[in-house]
């Protein structure tokens, strides 16, 4: 099964897209003076939460699962609820003959939301976040829908606090939780402002729900905004129920503890990694970047969301530690 060469990976249907785009243009307007924001408030007690899709334009799934919302006609039965579709120019380039081109227009949006960040030079992306810092700094609760390169199971992305891995707990899904500290080179939405801070309410999650373009994808990405919704009780199990998937106790979480970057444009993986492969003993080798082999710091070293494109200087693979919930870490 080891395969030599960057492209091997999934080759042949890797960019076969299964999904159709929605039609959003019936969102353009929203209803609270930011285009495709649509808020819902109940006019009772609650924290406003937000669902957010399309930070990156070629994530469709996302889309699929927020028009399936307000096509639905939910309501949140307390607090207020807002759907959010961010980066829309972006969507609007994306091409099934070329899905990877409209993942955004000039910058990555999800690594834009740094606290400082409110002036600076202006582009597409960031003009947007400068229109949307405004709500999500009034929102207690967060769900931000995305999708990934590779056909890993699905992932819930908790940051690197104690109440971002009990948020993701509680939901009880059928996603593996991660916990990280995002990217070096830029702040994500779900590390903004508090929602890492402890001691505040704020809490955040970014779910992977699998590969970009399979119609599995767009199932999970329902299933997790539904989840969300029924564990802070803005939905009821009723409303719900015909698009959940199997609840998950989870035995594990994994703590990212570093990463592979290459050094090098001919890096390339021992395998067809996937992710979420357990390598077991330390040491062992899975990478190459140019003449350097690279290994597994420690036993049961996990691979989470390898890259298909490795690159130098950008991250071809997050590793990870095993944790069982209220025990030790395996490795």
């Amino acid at each position: 099964m080891t395969t030599a060469g960057r492209t091997s990976m999934h080759a042949g249907n890797a960019e076969k897209v299964e999904l159709e785009p929605p039609d959003i243009t019936a969102y353009r307007a929203g209803n609270i003076g930011i285009p495709y924001v649509t808020t819902f408030d109940s006019g009772r007690p609650g924290p406003h939460a937000a669902i957010v899709a399309l930070m990156h334009g070629n994530e469709i799934s996302g889309a699929l699962a927020l028009d399936h919302l307000l096509r639905s006609d939910i309501r949140p039965a307390i607090g207020a609820l807002s759907l959010v579709f961010a980066n829309v120019a972006a969507f609007e380039a994306f091409d099934p003959e070329n899905p990877n081109a409209s993942r955004y227009i000039d910058e990555d949006m999800n690594r834009l939301w740094a606290t400082d960040a409110k002036n600076g030079r202006s582009n597409v992306e960031r003009a947007r976040v400068r229109a949307l810092r405004p709500l999500f700094e009034n929102v207690d609760l967060l769900l931000d829908l995305h999708s990934m390169q590779s056909d890993s199971p699905s992932l819930l992305l908790a940051g690197p606090s104690d109440k971002g891995r009990d948020f993701s707990n509680s939901l009880s899904s059928p996603a593996v939780i991660v916990c990280d500290s995002g990217h070096p080179n830029g702040t994500r939405l779900r590390d903004f402002g508090a929602f890492n801070v402890p001691g505040q309410p704020h809490k955040s999650v970014l779910a992977e729900c699998g590969q970009h373009w399979r119609s599995a994808t767009t199932t999970m990405a329902i299933d997790t905004a539904y989840r969300f919704l029924l564990t802070l009780g803005m939905t009821s199990r009723a409303e719900a129920a015909d698009y959940l998937l199997r609840d998950n106790t989870p035995e594990h979480w994994i703590e990212v503890t570093g990463s592979f970057v290459p050094q090098t444009d001919d890096a390339q993986f021992t395998d067809s990694f996937v992710g979420m492969e357990v390598i077991a003993d330390r040491g062992t080798i899975f990478a190459r970047d140019g003449a350097k082999n690279i290994h597994t710091p420690y036993d049961n070293c996990v691979l989470i969301m390898p890259s298909r494109r490795l690159a130098a200087g950008q991250t071809a693979v997050r590793l990870g530690r095993r944790h069982k919930f209220g025990g030790r870490a395996d490795g």
